[in-house]
């Protein structure tokens, strides 16, 4: 008890260390399913998902999965009716830290069916599957 009182200032510093290391989980967990590619294209096969885009017009031009829709994440909260209601929605970003927090918006905005891409368009590109330019 004496040394944590005596370096207190050495415990709050390791304490806030640990906190920001994981976080990154944290958020991930908050953020809702995420799907792997296999697991995305079962859902876009066999429940013909959604697949929304998040990223900016340029990244989307770069290159995009086949049949995605674009809502860059800015536009997202009043853009949000233009999604269907009935089928499931599979975010997409470039490495899925942006599509996290999409999910997380639409999930707010009474979207239940909602997942992200795990990895986004880096993971999709390096599975060596289908991008449309």
């Amino acid at each position: 008890m004496q040394f944590l009182l005596e370096n207190w200032l050495l415990v709050v510093a390791a304490l806030s260390s640990g906190s920001l290391l994981a976080w990154p989980s944290i958020a991930a967990q908050l953020a809702g399913p995420a799907l792997s590619h296999h697991e995305a294209t079962r859902l876009i096969n066999d429940r013909d998902a959604t697949i929304l885009d998040v990223r900016d017009a340029a990244q989307f031009q770069a290159g995009h999965l086949p049949s995605a829709r674009t809502i860059p994440l800015v536009d997202l909260e009043k853009r949000c009716a233009e999604l269907p209601t009935k089928r499931p929605i599979i975010v997409v970003c470039e490495e899925g830290r942006s599509a996290a927090k999409a999910a997380k918006q639409l999930r707010a905005q009474g979207r239940a069916d909602v997942h992200v891409l795990a990895g986004g368009m880096v993971a999709w590109r390096a599975a060596g599957l289908p991008v449309v330019r």
